[in-house]
């Protein structure tokens, strides 16, 4: 009984972690790319989720907005975002302060750069079905 308690934890830790790069192509799968905008409304976003090491995704309504910022390499989804605003718009060339959940201690800051709107890729609408024959 033992040896399968002690065997347990490395199955578990022997699944490959995502990198931040497939979980962000996960996150974004069935949606495109727009233009990308300078300031997003931050007071209308109901989702942010950090991709570790990669970028900031904020979803409003159904448009996920990925920042790519600077010092993305500091980015952990274990961090708190800590951002101060002076207006409503969440823009690029802000910085967000990055704090660690457990510790409560400061890690470091981004810098945001432009927004990239993700859509869903709206599919075909199916071809009618052919008139049946009249004879």
């Amino acid at each position: 009984m033992t040896a399968t308690l002690v065997g347990a934890p490395a199955a578990v830790s022997a699944r490959p972690k995502l990198t931040g790069e497939e979980q962000l192509a996960k996150a974004l799968t069935g949606r495109e790319a727009g233009k990308p905008v300078t300031c997003i409304p931050l007071n209308q976003s109901n989702d942010t989720q950090v991709i570790d090491k990669t970028a900031i995704v904020y979803r409003i309504g159904g448009t996920l907005y990925v920042n790519r910022p600077t010092n993305a390499d500091k980015l952990d989804s274990d961090n708190i975002l800590v951002t101060r605003l002076s207006s409503s718009q969440l823009c690029r060339l802000d910085t967000i302060q990055l704090r660690d959940r457990t510790s409560g201690m400061w890690n470091g800051f981004v810098g945001l750069q432009d927004f990239v709107p993700y859509t869903r890729v709206k599919q075909p609408a199916p071809a009618p079905a052919p008139a049946p024959a009249t004879n």
